[in-house]
């Protein structure tokens, strides 16, 4: 009996977080849903562009400055062992660091 309450209590809890946070998208007095649709997805568009820009591209970029300094590491060691100095790698995490 306790648990058959624990699991209505969790399951009310949840719809009424879920009926809290929903976002009503209303069509203009016209009855254009199309284009509260396309207002909606150039907000969201916008914020995922955001996101993008400020999160995930600087995150990408110090990924590979880390494996940039590492590979230079690796590359300077080759060095002191065999007397030959490898470009290539530095070289393209370099690129990929730049751009």
């Amino acid at each position: 009996m306790r648990n058959s309450k624990r699991t209505w209590f969790v399951l009310c809890f949840a719809l009424m977080l879920a009926a809290m946070f929903c976002v009503n998208a209303y069509a203009a007095p016209t009855g254009d849903v199309s284009g509260a649709i396309e207002e909606t997805w150039k907000d969201a568009a916008r914020q995922i562009k955001q996101v993008v820009n400020n999160v995930l591209f600087p995150a990408i970029n110090l990924i590979l400055a880390v494996f940039f300094f590492s590979k230079l590491g690796m590359t300077y060691f080759d060095y002191r062992k065999h007397g030959q100095f490898e470009w290539v790698a530095p070289a393209i995490l370099t690129r990929e660091v730049l751009i």
